[in-house]
């Protein structure tokens, strides 16, 4: 399969590197979710694109042996990205369908991890999912996190500084919120730039 991946994407890329890249976040609309009526408007925009950026948001512990789920699921189409706060709208059965559909594809890195602590809030069977670190490891890449596939195939920088920050906030701040919408939106554009380079399916 390595015969398939251009040598420019196959190295490692060191962090001085990545810092040299141009800082992006996404600028486009953000919704956030907060009631089962802003969720329905949500699905019905989500199910007319194929290929979802997807990942979550969980409070962070600081106790021994505390395990905290999402607080936050965030999806991203083509001009909007969603940020679902489940401690508002819980993860139902509307949600769940997207999250099961095989042929709407939901892509981010780590995604199998954010599943299996979705399906700990409902239960559901998950379809489509994508982990785009999972692609680049079968693709024998050297490059796995999101901060790096999106230094590799985009020629960015993004930031992780808010991810430690406590997403359960009804109100969640305005870095909070750039930094989680931007989580998606990466994701989603990470997988197009790989179908463009024919390393994943449609």
């Amino acid at each position: 399969m390595m015969t398939n991946v251009p040598e420019r994407y196959r190295r490692k890329i060191s962090k001085e590197e990545i810092n040299e890249l141009p800082l992006r976040r996404y600028a486009g609309e953000v919704r956030l979710v907060r009631t089962e009526e802003e969720l329905a408007d949500a699905l019905d925009v989500l199910r007319s694109d194929s290929v979802l950026g997807f990942d979550t948001e969980t409070r962070p512990t600081f106790r021994k042996g505390k395990v905290n789920l999402p607080s936050l699921v965030q999806l991203a189409c083509a001009d909007v990205v969603y940020l679902i706060q489940l401690n508002w709208v819980p993860l139902g059965e509307m949600l769940a369908d997207l999250l099961s559909d095989p042929a709407i594809i939901k892509t981010g890195v780590a995604v199998r991890d954010d599943i299996r602590d979705l399906q700990k809030l409902y239960a559901f069977r998950d379809g489509g999912v994508v982990d785009l670190g999972e692609v680049a490891r079968d693709l024998g890449l050297e490059t796995h996190g999101l901060r790096n596939l999106a230094a590799n195939f985009l020629g960015i920088r993004i930031s992780k500084g808010a991810q430690c920050s406590n997403w359960s906030n009804r109100e969640l701040g305005p870095q909070q919120v750039v930094y989680a919408a931007t989580d998606a939106w990466v994701s989603r554009e990470i997988h197009i730039s790989m179908r463009n380079l024919g390393l994943v399916g449609l």
